[in-house]
């Protein structure tokens, strides 16, 4: 019997590693993570530039704001690397000649003008030859209003000690009074970079397997060849077969799609001349000091375990679902009709993964996190937003294991009965009569 289930589990992945939908989707997924990755080098390639140097002209009829407004411009670059995304400097130049000088230049240039008012202490002009992206609008605003700030209180005879005492950021620290999994708000940079992209695949990994695992049965029915397979190996011994191809299939796409990570990553590195590794090396510098920060690197080595093991368990789920449900199918727009709920739900514990933050306090949300084929999203996410424990993941992936063993003991009643159900009734009545039957 071993023999004969090794057998179908090997014909089944097979049967989809060399198809030609396997080829097409794995090429098509390859080409859109280098583009993503890359899209940078392809746009300045076509035209665009990502590196250009936003040139801000400051011209101070005021004689007091341009050196601070030009601190506070370049402090605002966060660009990582040597280069900057602004140059700001002083111009001696009247306007006249300054608005001459913007047109028809090749490189970007913006023009801040200062002029005293009585009323409002400054009067601010941002002169360019074309429409300045939003990003770039903010900084001159926040930098304008942070200068007219200053000007101020300069001509409120301060003490130039005490102004650039009050000029000066501000350093905050941050003391949590209560130890609990609550973490501070630094672990927003896990939040927003690596828990999507660890996120985002899984999700894409259960479409894969619901629809492999429904599409191969489906298929079989709608073929009649079922009738042969089940004439040779037990319903169970077939089920189980289904449920481990399925599997195996997402291993290796997921396998795939770190491969193709990599190769992207290499091509980056390659057209960036060899930069990108720095770069990644200190982006991950600043999540790794976000762990460090929150305390939240001290849980890394059981919770890195507990997420595998959950995603794990809800494979399992959602192939179980998907083979039971499919079994009472016989064509493929039984299957659509089918396979909706099971999309539906896994895209509910995507978003609610990704706006966790927002319902932080929720006893609703925190429910939700026990819900099975929902918490291989949610759970994980409010663990790192610290409105989840370490028992709360566990009991978990306990519920998720005690409905593995349900649809297994329960399941198996109605694949037995429905993968040789021919019924032309419709899908969600023949699923209701399948449970319904006693003989089964």
């Amino acid at each position: 019997m071993k023999k004969k289930f090794w057998f179908l589990t090997k014909i089944s992945l097979k049967k989809k590693v060399k198809s030609k939908w396997f080829l097409g989707v794995n090429i098509l997924f390859a080409c859109l993570i280098i583009f993503l990755l890359n899209i940078d080098t392809i746009v300045t390639f076509f035209g665009g530039d990502f590196e250009s140097q936003t040139e801000i002209i400051i011209l101070d009829q005021t004689g007091e704001v341009a050196p601070q407004f030009q601190t506070l411009i370049e402090s605002e670059d966060n660009t990582a690397g040597e280069s900057k995304r602004y140059h700001a400097r002083i111009s001696d130049s009247d306007l006249k000649t300054e608005k001459e000088n913007l047109i028809d230049q090749k490189d970007e240039k913006v023009l801040v003008v200062f002029e005293k008012d009585p009323e409002q202490y400054l009067q601010v002009k941002i002169i360019s030859e074309e429409k300045i992206n939003a990003l770039d609008y903010q900084i001159l605003v926040q930098a304008v209003n942070q200068a007219k700030s200053n000007y101020a209180l300069s001509l409120s005879n301060i003490d130039p000690v005490e102004l650039a005492k009050i000029s000066k950021p501000i350093t905050l620290e941050r003391e949590i009074l209560k130890d609990t999994q609550s973490v501070d708000e630094s672990m927003d940079t896990v939040m927003n970079t690596i828990f999507p992209t660890v996120v985002l695949p899984f999700f894409m990994l259960t479409i894969f397997l619901v629809q492999m695992i429904g599409a191969d049965i489906c298929e079989e029915k709608s073929t009649r060849s079922m009738e042969v397979i089940i004439s040779n190996v037990s319903a169970k011994v077939h089920f189980a077969s289904k449920v481990v191809a399925a599997n195996l299939f997402v291993i290796i796409q997921g396998g795939l799609l770190l491969l193709y990570a990599g190769i992207a990553f290499y091509v980056r590195n390659v057209l960036s001349g060899g930069n990108m590794i720095g770069s990644f090396t200190a982006s991950m510098g600043t999540v790794w000091d976000s762990l460090v920060a929150t305390g939240f690197i001290d849980k890394l080595w059981y919770f890195i375990p507990l997420v595998v093991l959950l995603m794990f368990v809800s494979f399992i789920a959602y192939s179980l679902l998907a083979g039971i449900l499919a079994s009472v199918t016989t064509s493929m727009e039984d299957f659509q009709q089918i396979q909706t709920p099971i999309m539906i739900i896994s895209l509910v514990g995507y978003y609610l993964a990704m706006i966790a933050a927002v319902f932080e306090g929720s006893i609703f949300i925190r429910i939700l996190s026990y819900v099975p084929f929902i918490s291989s999203f949610l759970s994980p996410a409010l663990f790192v937003l610290g409105q989840v424990s370490l028992i709360d993941m566990i009991l978990s992936i306990l519920i998720t294991i005690v409905v593995i063993f349900f649809f297994i003991r329960y399941g198996m009643r109605i694949y037995k009965a429905g993968i040789l159900n021919y019924s032309n009734e419709k899908v969600w009545k023949k699923f209701s009569k399948t449970i319904q039957n006693k003989d089964v």
